[in-house]
């Protein structure tokens, strides 16, 4: 099973990608260019990693709160490849995980489950 987790709500474009035991991260400048490539990145971090979107099970995005552009941009990019792709995706905020501090990327998939955050389902938190 592979795992894409995106998050574009902070600073820095963080994506993991995890694959039974292994977990792959990079970061990216969270700038207006890199929002209109968040899909070329998305597909070089894959290829880089031996994966393609073809592999991927599921895809968990940050929903905020954060960065409009960010947010708006990878929900927009993750909504997308469920539509084309197929691929069900998890839109979650570190928020939803009360009673956690510090919570690695690798933790979201378990935490989704353990908090019963919904499928396909987009509620995006912005930052005012």
């Amino acid at each position: 099973m592979k795992n894409l987790i995106v998050d574009a709500t902070r600073d820095k474009i963080f994506l993991t990608l995890i694959v039974s035991e292994n977990i792959y991260t990079c970061t990216h400048e969270n700038s207006k260019i890199n929002f209109e490539k968040l899909m070329i990145l998305i597909n070089d971090f894959l290829k880089v990693n031996s994966s393609t979107l073809d592999q991927i099970n599921i895809i968990y995005v940050n929903r905020g709160p954060g960065s409009f552009a960010g947010i708006r941009n990878s929900l927009a990019t993750i909504k997308a490849l469920f539509l084309t792709k197929k691929i069900n995706y998890y839109c979650f905020s570190f928020e939803d995980f009360k009673g956690f501090k510090e919570v690695k990327y690798e933790e979201v998939p378990s935490l989704c489950e353990k908090f019963k955050i919904k499928k396909n389902l987009i509620n995006p938190i912005y930052l005012s």
